[in-house]
């Protein structure tokens, strides 16, 4: 699994874990997260490794759903490129540090 891919699921579970079942975070936490692989959780679950994919699969698809209708991550991405873009614009000034400071703080 590509590191782009486990960051991006990792973004999206962290936005929307709470549309999940509570079956669902597990197996997304303990596969993502904490680096289980699937016979672990299997184990852990006591179900067959081919059920814990499954699962797996379809709620990567899930979030990838609710990502397309609700963009909550690519907003957050928009929102740390303008971040930096006023950084750099305003480096001069410590009034304008000072406000991004407290605007990267609600985050």
């Amino acid at each position: 699994m590509s590191l782009e891919k486990t960051n991006r699921m990792n973004y999206l579970f962290d936005f929307y874990q709470a549309l999940l079942t509570p079956k669902q975070r597990n197996y997304m936490s303990l596969y993502y997260l904490d680096d289980y692989s699937l016979g672990e959780i299997a184990e852990e679950f006591e179900v067959s490794r081919q059920a814990v994919y499954d699962n797996i699969k379809r709620t990567e698809a899930m979030l990838e759903q609710y990502e397309e209708k609700l963009a909550l991550f690519a907003k957050f991405e928009q929102r740390q490129q303008l971040l930096q873009t006023l950084k750099r614009q305003v480096e001069q000034s410590p009034d304008a540090t000072e406000t991004i400071s407290a605007l990267e703080n609600l985050e």
